[in-house]
């Protein structure tokens, strides 16, 4: 089948080619040690060496932004869904004590718009560089039949890599350990088939005030780009012996996210009064009557990050992520028990819209 027949097809080999053209640029102001952020060859590269590594141990993590991507669709609103696709996996690096090394990007619609997809890689781009990582490649593919209109999909692949003695969970977790979170920025990218029905059910469209913030629209609202703590996690790893583990908060919550990084015969106790409930999820809550336990399996409720600190240099590593930006709040603290649930919550969730 010639081009003029595959562009009949619905596949514009053309658009493809200008979307690359468009995103070189993007790409190569993520160079970093180890990788020089050209795009085009059948593979990306990466030298270990020239990153100042000698023995490590490789992590890898792949996600996606869940139904959130819609939401930008609807509203042709691009620019953070790639800050989004990023966040997620590299925040899944950090949590293994990993410094993220390179990420791939998929993008996959049903009729390119090399605009359109120029700028979701401008948002990849800008996250790779907050979490120095060099994006060295990736796949746009335009699939006319299993995509309708204007719909796309992402998938985000990052690799990273943390020494030998390095990595996260420590095996020294004890009862007294001191468990912090770091706060969230909003919904981040999980939840969301369940935030647009609750958006729906209550009339609602994404022009419409935000519930919660009446200066942007809702979809505005939403949209707002899940949180990077991989610089934050980082420095208070390596500056100070206090965190033993790292646990994001993503889908589960809090309920299903935190004893992954758990040992046996421990759990977590946490204070849910001290959780920062931020007003989208008081929204969410009361709209969709939305009942406290399923809030803590199903959202971050306003904590993007837990960590497991040390308890005579908690203060310390607290004071090192206050000063690379982060809001940090003392939420319990580490206790014996080998029984199940494995996370132990006193007081509740202020829900009270």
């Amino acid at each position: 089948m010639d081009e003029a027949r595959y562009a009949a097809a619905g596949v514009d080999i053309d658009a493809g080619n200008r979307m690359v053209e468009l995103i070189k640029p993007l790409v190569r102001a993520t160079a970093r040690a180890g990788a020089g952020a050209e795009i085009g060859g059948f593979g990306g590269l990466f030298d270990l060496k020239a990153a100042g590594f000698v023995d490590p141990i490789l992590v890898a993590a792949t996600d996606g932004v869940g139904t959130k991507v819609k939401i930008a669709v609807e509203t042709s609103r691009h620019d953070s869904i790639g800050i989004d696709l990023v966040a997620m996996s590299v925040n899944d690096l950090v949590v293994q004590g990993a410094e993220p090394l390179f990420f791939l990007d998929y993008f996959a619609c049903g009729k390119l718009d090399p605009q359109i997809g120029a700028t979701v890689v401008k948002g990849v781009a800008a996250a790779c560089r907050e979490a120095g990582c060099a994006l060295i490649g990736g796949e746009t593919a335009e699939m006319p039949g299993v995509y309708a209109g204007n719909d796309y999909d992402l998938a985000g692949f990052a690799v990273g890599a943390v020494a030998r003695n390095d990595v996260l969970p420590r095996a020294d977790i004890v009862p007294g350990d001191v468990v912090i979170g770091l706060a969230s920025t909003g919904v981040h990218s999980n939840g969301y088939s369940l935030v647009r029905r609750v958006a729906a059910d209550a009339g609602l469209s994404w022009h419409s005030p935000a519930p919660f913030d009446r200066s942007r629209s809702l979809g505005e609202a939403l949209l707002t780009p899940t949180r990077l703590y991989v610089r934050s996690c980082l420095a208070a790893i390596r500056t100070t012996k206090a965190v033993k583990a790292l646990a994001h908060i993503t889908g589960g919550g809090f309920t299903e996210n935190i004893p992954r990084v758990l040992p046996p015969g421990l759990a977590v106790s946490l204070d849910l009064a001290r959780v920062p409930v931020l007003p989208v999820f008081k929204w969410l809550a009361n709209a969709g009557s939305v009942a406290e336990a399923e809030m803590l399996r199903t959202f971050n409720c306003g904590i993007g990050m837990i960590a497991v600190l040390d308890v005579s240099e908690a203060d310390s590593a607290s004071a090192l992520f206050l000063e690379n930006g982060e809001s940090v709040l003392r939420l319990g603290e580490i206790v014996e028990d080998g029984g199940e649930p494995r996370v132990h919550f006193r007081g509740r969730l202020d829900l009270a819209g």
